[in-house]
């Protein structure tokens, strides 16, 4: 009789799932994951064919609203038919134990684990079991060359124990506070002082059992004197130096790809683990997928700061590291969130934009992954699940003023290096706000009207801009070089105005592709734009692929200047002659052009 999941051991569960993978080898991994774009959401958020959630759809709430895995599944052909190449969706591991008595409604977001191996059976539909309705979803997305991205906790579990007074949470202190670890209906055990008295095999405390030892976790509260120290809230913090925990937890999430065919990792709050940990669980990751045949498994994580943090959890710095371990892959792109957002809503120069860039090709100078060079796999994104408005803003008095906004952002997004992500209902128009993040949780099939419409415009328009990527190899591997615009055909450079031209080139070997973005939200401008000469001399035509409004222009062809003066995005300057084309931007405006190719 096969081991119950409740008591199995971690090693028991992994050599089970490997004992079933079939002789091929499991699923095989993209080539290059640039040729794909993800689409991020919120199980609990996301879709559920059998009922409405219970509370209004926008409601700012941490109430479970009921998104099932049967629900993401049927909206498969959805995604596809919007261009999705991978879905990355929130933790599924089983949350949201009795707390007191009372459902631990906090937990419909999952990221409060309490057990590393098993599948929360709340997002069940309840016609099969939660484990067969996982791999009927991930079958089914691999079907239509969907890969699957999972979401995983290592920093820390869920409420799994109480502080003195029966609380959730403490206030910090430099030596670990006396707790009780909680049962499976949630309460403060006296006599469960330390994981070793446990006597309960299934529900209490947190499972494996092999992750029941008082020494891995902090137990010092939280707010602690640096942000990478102390409890995440009521989640509480593992100690991710500890080498036998990390075994454990390399060994639950290597069960997790055996068992359920996954293909790549989006690892939360990463910046908070041991960086000798980080760099020690993505090699692990790294090797045990490719023996069970996927080649190019990807992780990245979510290191929330700035290029030199993320520096130090992605990849392997050749410069100075002596282990010959890569490490994690990529990380989500907060710089480029910062500067694009700002840069798009007119708020910052998009000088701040190239600067960013000038700085990150410092800083990551000798960062490289198992991918090749990091930033290029960087995960690109316009909003997520942690910010408290979501980056489409409507205008009571106007409600459909900022929508080319949107698009002009998603098509800026979707031509800069990395690889895109858009978060779930962008193309649906939700545009939730308010005093936290969790407005920007909306129940989307709760949406008035038709919540998965295939004809509604920022659908259309994210569907046009990802064909265009998939048609433009330089979009997707081209080296980026942002150009100098001028409004006089005399002096040139990087716009450092607010509500400015943004203007950058793609180049891959011989092809050049020009993308120019209006932020202003109410002049037109028409400019000339400086492109290489080498590959685009006078009398070339560059032929517009894509703009986010009707009437754009069609073409422009390239003519040589005289005599000009450039500031140039390194800071000096030159005067010309320069080759150029002339560009008309409307406000809010959009447009991607290719050389044309005889």
């Amino acid at each position: 009789m096969p081991t119950k999941l409740s008591d199995a051991t971690v090693a028991d569960k992994l050599k089970s799932a490997k004992q079933g993978i079939p002789a091929n080898g499991l699923t095989a991994s993209p080539e290059d994951w640039r040729d794909c774009w993800i689409y991020f959401l919120m199980v609990d958020r996301f879709n559920n064919p059998a009922a409405p959630p219970p509370l209004p759809y926008d409601l700012d709430t941490q109430t479970f609203q009921g998104g099932t895995l049967a629900g993401m599944k049927v909206q498969l052909g959805y995604l596809k038919g919007l261009g999705v190449g991978a879905v990355w969706f929130t933790p599924v591991l089983r949350n949201g134990r009795l707390l007191q008595g009372a459902p631990n409604e906090g937990t419909y977001h999952g990221y409060g684990i309490e057990n590393f191996l098993e599948i929360d059976p709340r997002f069940g539909s309840g016609v099969q079991d939660i484990e067969t309705e996982l791999r009927a979803f991930v079958a089914a997305a691999h079907e239509l060359d969907i890969y699957v991205i999972f979401d995983i906790v290592l920093n820390h579990t869920g409420d799994v124990f109480a502080y003195p007074g029966n609380q959730s949470t403490a206030p910090y202190q430099e030596h670990p506070y006396d707790i009780q670890w909680r049962d499976a209906e949630g309460n403060a055990r006296a006599d469960w002082t330390d994981a070793l008295q446990i006597t309960d095999p299934t529900d209490g405390a947190v499972l494996p059992t092999e992750l029941r030892q008082n020494e891995f976790f902090r137990r010092e509260g939280g707010g602690g004197p640096v942000e990478t120290v102390g409890d995440f809230g009521s989640s509480k913090q593992m100690m991710s130096a500890n080498y036998e925990l990390g075994n454990f937890l390399i060994q639950a999430y290597q069960y997790l790809i055996a068992a359920f065919d996954i293909d790549g990792f989006r690892i939360d709050t990463l910046k908070f683990l041991d960086p000798s940990f980080a760099l020690r669980f993505g090699n692990a990751i790294r090797e045990f997928a490719l023996s069970v045949g996927k080649k190019n498994f990807f992780t990245f994580g979510e290191v929330w700061g700035g290029e030199d943090q993320i520096a130090r959890f992605i990849g392997r710095n050749v410069l100075a590291s002596s282990t010959d371990m890569v490490g994690v892959d990529a990380a989500l792109d907060y710089p480029l969130f910062y500067a694009l957002t700002a840069t798009m809503k007119g708020s910052s120069a998009p000088s701040n934009l190239a600067a960013m860039y000038q700085n990150r090709k410092n800083v990551e100078n000798g960062v490289i992954s198992s991918h090749g060079e990091a930033t290029r796999f960087f995960v690109t994104f316009l909003d997520n699940h942690d910010q408290w408005s979501r980056y489409y803003y409507v205008d009571p008095a106007n409600p459909h003023h900022y929508d080319n906004q949107v698009t002009m952002a998603m098509a800026a997004l979707f031509c800069l290096p990395g690889i895109p992500c858009i978060y779930y209902g962008t193309e649906q128009g939700l545009h939730g706000a308010g005093g936290s993040e969790r407005a920007t949780r909306e129940a989307l099939w709760g949406k008035p009207g038709t919540p998965f419409d295939d004809t509604h415009p920022f659908y259309l328009q994210l569907k046009k801009v990802s064909a265009v990527r998939s048609a433009l190899p330089a979009l997707r591997y081209g080296r980026i070089y942002f150009r100098p615009v001028s409004g006089d055909g005399a002096s040139y450079g990087v716009s450092p105005y607010p509500n400015g031209v943004l203007a950058f080139a793609r180049i891959l070997n011989d092809s050049e592709v020009v993308v120019v973005a209006n932020s202003n939200t109410q002049e037109t401008f028409s400019i000339s734009v400086i492109v290489d000469a080498t590959l685009s001399p006078a009398g070339t035509v560059f032929v517009n692929q894509y703009s986010n409004q009707f009437g754009a222009m069609e073409f422009a062809t390239v003519t040589q200047t005289g005599d000009v003066h450039i500031d140039e995005v390194d800071g000096s300057t030159s005067d010309g002659p320069a080759c150029v084309i002339s560009a008309t931007v409307r406000p809010m405006e959009a447009i991607i052009l290719a050389r044309q190719v005889s």
